[in-house]
């Protein structure tokens, strides 16, 4: 394989708002540890979070955002070099109680590049990192490299939270913003894990349109509508329908106001509401509904590393199409990505390739 550079080129955020291209120094590689040249990593709404509207991370500036990250080992561990791989964007220790569980994913020592990861993150030439948790993809399917950046979040984060909901074949499902970067693909995994039922509710029409090629059974635009609109309007498909008015999972992907307000709407007898979606507003509930309801409401966080091949067969067998939700752009074009995914609206999550 390729020397090891001296120098990770890479594009830093120096303060929260301005980048610069810089060299940083290789980092020593440790036992256990692996360099990876980096094919594409992904732009997450988490990313423009950090950037633009100063969420704090684990470290701060200077540091590389990034944590969607596909690759290619180039050194360290011997039995790793030449294979491809996607970065778990959630890195546990393995070795300590929440590990231990089977919490892994939320590990308090986890590691994340361009959050926890010092100041390593995917908007770069390469990165070292741990290789015991790295997702190896045996068979393209032809699709590029760059492509499964999204794997490493976007698609392995709904699986996460769909597991965290104990989704079964045969449940019923009502996915919010299920037309956004995530809930794309959370949609379809929900769809191919054997949901009944995936109801998408949403803003824009022609996006509700497409999630109905990609596992939605019926949607729900929510322009013009209040959460109690939209209640009634799912409760009138789900009467016309015969379908039950109790055990409904909720996936909450917005991570906006309206969008938790509607699922707490929505949340009925035995179901579960899942907050999968980050935002800085806060909602009102009356919190005996629960009690009344025997319902719940639960977070999800990142993904286990042990889920990734899950996820990988499900792309490999066309069960979750990837292709037709990304853009892959240079990475030297990477001010204008972050411009245009703050600014919204985007039919396709930005993958950078490196171009240094």
């Amino acid at each position: 394989m390729a020397n090891i550079p001296d120098k990770i080129e890479t594009w830093q955020m120096t303060e929260p708002g301005k980048l610069a291209r810089v060299s940083l120094d290789m980092p020593e590689i440790q036992a256990g540890e692996v360099v990876v040249e980096i094919a594409g990593c992904g732009v997450c709404h988490t990313d423009l979070g950090y950037f633009y509207d100063g969420v704090p991370t684990v470290n701060q500036p200077p540091m590389t955002l990034g944590h969607e990250i596909s690759g290619t080992v180039i050194a360290g561990d011997e039995k790793m070099i030449g294979k491809e791989v996607i970065i778990p964007a959630v890195m546990p220790c393995n070795n300590c109680p929440i590990c231990a569980s089977g919490r892994g994913n939320r590990c308090l020592a986890q590691k994340m590049p361009g959050n926890s990861y010092g100041i390593y993150g995917g908007f770069s030439s390469h990165i070292v990192v741990p290789s015991q948790d790295l997702c190896v993809i045996d068979d393209k399917k032809g699709l590029p490299l760059e492509d499964f950046a999204v794997i490493a979040d976007a698609v392995t984060s709904p699986y996460q939270a769909a597991v965290r909901a104990d989704v079964k074949p045969g449940d019923y499902i009502i996915v919010l913003g299920g037309t956004g970067g995530l809930g794309v693909y959370a949609t379809q995994i929900l769809s191919a894990m054997g949901a009944k039922e995936v109801v998408v509710i949403a803003r824009n029409q022609e996006k509700l349109d497409r999630a109905m090629k990609y596992g939605a059974t019926y949607t729900i635009s929510t322009v013009d509508k209040s959460p109690r609109d939209v209640r009634d309007a799912f409760r009138a498909y789900s009467k016309e329908n015969k379908l039950p008015n109790w055990g409904w999972k909720i996936f909450e992907w917005s991570g906006s106001e309206a969008g938790q307000a509607i699922g707490l709407e929505l949340l009925s007898y035995v179901g579960k509401m899942v907050i999968a979606g980050y935002g800085m507003q806060k909602n009102e509930y009356q919190l005996s509904r629960l009690m009344a309801f025997d319902a719940e409401i639960i977070g999800t966080w990142g993904c286990l590393p042990e889920y990734y091949p899950v996820v990988l067969k499900m792309v490999q067998e066309k069960k979750v199409a990837i292709e037709p939700f990304i853009e892959t752009r240079p990475m030297s074009q990477i001010q204008q990505a972050f411009e245009d995914g703050h600014k919204g609206g985007m039919d396709k999550r930005i993958v950078l390739i490196p171009d240094f």
